[in-house]
């Protein structure tokens, strides 16, 4: 299967549409990958209106240099707040990205779909290449078990986030420190997404992260969720980004490991050695791939790549 296309989504920071002074503020950011300006839940209904027009009034100044990506997460498409929500939207001239929460069925995304072709054919007209992104909000056991229909819902699709707190309420479940009753739907999501070719898996929210233990506590969580194969997570409160985004780059070590197995394995391809050894551990063509990945990845992140091939340049295959 091929790679997928290295989008980087290490944090999406919630930011309230109906708050300019908060809009304001994001804008401030010195390395956030994603801000996702929200007219859902921390929007009340009559304030939907007045959120629009500002999360538009953002989008149509120029980008800031420390935001990679600008989204906006639209009402579900069953509130019917969508429709008004995107025919506004839509005419962000720097709008990215498009979060569709409550995403029950694949028709969700079709709905979508259709109304961006329509609003912007420019953009998502045949052999364009800069389409508005979608990402899609798991949130009921209804999705979990439509995963499949929904990733090949529409091309745009371009990840899965998972909304612990709206599956609890919809299973009826308790959530825990150790997330043990997420397994299954976490599992889902980052599974299908690889299935699909999907680059961007988004984790839970993290409800603490303020003091020494409630920064431990986020590192902990986002940990758990890059073992489990998510690539980003998503965040609340500014506080949370320089934690969540040091933890889901590759790490220093990461970075070495990967570099040195590649180098080497260039060396070992040229005389023939499908699998060898470094530091005493067998390297086959699956952990060449890993390797591969994580150098894509650092390279993105900004890691100096080619500071790590200069100085192994000399690793060789054992």
């Amino acid at each position: 299967m091929a790679a997928a296309a290295q989008v980087i989504r290490r944090a999406q920071l919630y930011v309230p549409g109906s708050s300019m002074r908060f809009l304001e503020k994001s804008r401030g950011f010195q390395a956030l990958d994603s801000v996702a300006y929200d007219l859902e839940d921390s929007v009340t209904p009559t304030k939907k209106p007045e959120g629009r027009r500002n999360i538009l009034e953002i989008l149509n100044r120029d980008r800031v240099p420390g935001i990679r990506e600008q989204a906006v997460r639209i009402n579900s498409v069953g509130s019917g707040f969508a429709l008004d929500d995107l025919t506004e939207i839509l005419n962000g001239k720097h709008l990215d990205c498009l979060v569709v929460p409550k995403v029950d069925s694949a028709s969700d995304l079709h709905f979508v779909t259709d109304v961006l072709r329509q609003k912007l054919p420019e953009r998502h007209g045949p052999g364009s290449t800069n389409p508005v992104k979608i990402v899609a909000l798991v949130e009921s056991a209804r999705s979990v078990m439509d995963l499949k229909a929904i990733c090949a819902a529409s091309p745009y699709l371009s990840g899965l986030t998972f909304a612990a707190e709206d599956f609890a309420l919809d299973l009826s479940l308790t959530r825990t420190p150790s997330l043990h009753e997420f397994m299954y739907a976490r599992s889902a999501i980052v599974t299908a997404a690889r299935a699909f070719n999907l680059p961007s898996t988004l984790d839970l929210v993290s409800t603490t992260f303020r003091g020494d233990e409630g920064v431990k506590q986020l590192r902990e969580e986002s940990e758990n969720g890059k073992r489990f194969g998510f690539n980003g997570k998503q965040c609340i409160h500014p506080d949370q980004v320089a934690t969540v985004q040091e933890v889901f780059s590759p790490s220093p070590v990461e970075a070495e490991w990967a570099v040195r197995v590649v180098i080497a394995d260039g060396k070992a391809d040229k005389q023939g050695r499908g699998a060898w050894t470094l530091d005493g551990k067998m390297i086959d063509v699956p952990v060449v791939g890993k390797a591969k990945a994580i150098v894509a990845r650092a390279e993105v992140c900004g890691i100096d790549v080619g500071g790590l091939q200069e100085k192994f340049k000399g690793e060789e295959p054992q």
